[in-house]
């Protein structure tokens, strides 16, 4: 069963909440390991702020590729 107009507008909005939530914690920890921290747990922040960073640009893609091909689909 296809999803409603209604559903997908949901999904869109829930892909691009989660989204800034991860861009926000990546770079708090982005900030917090190239200024606070040292050491290994430094390098540990930035690599976890760098994956959830690039996970948020993947859920951002998916929700404009969602958009863009919903519009462009409707005749």
């Amino acid at each position: 069963m296809a999803p409603t107009d209604p559903e997908r507008a949901a999904a869109r909005r829930r892909r691009l909440l989660w989204a800034g939530i991860l861009a926000v914690a990546g770079l708090v920890l982005l900030a917090v390991g190239l200024t606070v921290a040292e050491g290994t747990a430094a390098w540990l922040e930035v690599a976890v702020a760098i994956v959830l960073l690039l996970a948020s640009y993947g859920l951002q893609y998916v929700a404009r590729r969602e958009t863009y091909h919903d519009e462009h689909e409707r005749p």
